[in-house]
């Protein structure tokens, strides 16, 4: 069974960034997208993905809100989430600690960094 992943981003420019990162890994995966928290919550609670890459500051659904709908669910538990973000700040990284958050990664990001992560997820 191939890895599912998910990009959850309202910035086209960063979406596409991370999907062309992420075909440089030559390990097997379905790569699913979504514009914003709403559709990235759809897609988690119909496919229920390996690794979510998460916005944090979307219009709508915030990254913040879709973990809260997922949080309590037993059947996504084992969901590796990436957290992407903007803020670096110290209140925003313990914010994140309340949620099952396998990284918290500030924007701009290293491809390299993305690349190396996601592929120890898949090992």
């Amino acid at each position: 069974m191939k890895t599912k992943i998910l990009i959850v981003d309202d910035e086209a420019p960063i979406r596409m960034l991370l999907e062309q990162t992420l075909e440089e890994i030559e390990e097997e995966f379905e790569l699913y997208r979504a514009k914003d928290g709403e559709e990235g919550l759809k897609i988690i609670l119909q496919e229920k993905p390996d690794i979510v890459f998460l916005d944090v500051m979307m219009p709508g659904l915030t990254g913040y809100e879709v973990l809260d709908k997922i949080k309590d669910k037993d059947e996504l538990k084992d969901i590796k989430i990436i957290l992407l973000t903007a803020k670096g700040s110290t209140e925003e990284i313990e914010m994140s600690n309340r949620y099952n958050i396998y990284l918290y990664i500030t924007k701009p990001f290293d491809p390299d960094f993305i690349v190396e992560k996601t592929l120890e997820l898949l090992q």
